[in-house]
């Protein structure tokens, strides 16, 4: 088991926790069709905060609860700070918390 697992499972909670307090947690899914996109993060059906809820948050959660390997990079911080660009000051724990996220899939085995 790689030794970040805790670390890493502790910090999707806390993205969690940031989109619940930025009312951005939604108790319905999206379609299926809007799930089933190709682009990167889903930008052609999916907000981002919905991107990380229906589909990165679920993903992680898979790898974590199987012993898989974590990827090996992340760069989701800078993608939220492009998508929230006009907002930066309302969405700064969300960022804090995605960044620390990038650091720990950063960091060696």
């Amino acid at each position: 088991m790689d030794p970040r697992c805790v670390n890493v499972a502790d910090q999707l909670l806390l993205i969690e926790q940031e989109l619940r307090s930025l009312g951005w947690w939604d108790e319905v899914s999206p379609g299926d069709a809007a799930l089933a996109s190709q682009a990167p993060f889903c930008v052609d059906t999916l907000a981002f905060e919905q991107w990380l809820q229906w589909i990165f948050l679920p993903r992680m959660k898979v790898i974590l609860e199987n012993d898989l390997e974590l990827p090996h990079a992340s760069g989701i911080r800078a993608m939220a700070e492009e998508v929230y660009r006009e907002q930066l000051s309302e969405v700064g724990r969300l960022l804090d918390a995605l960044g620390a996220f990038d650091r720990l899939i950063g960091g060696a085995n």
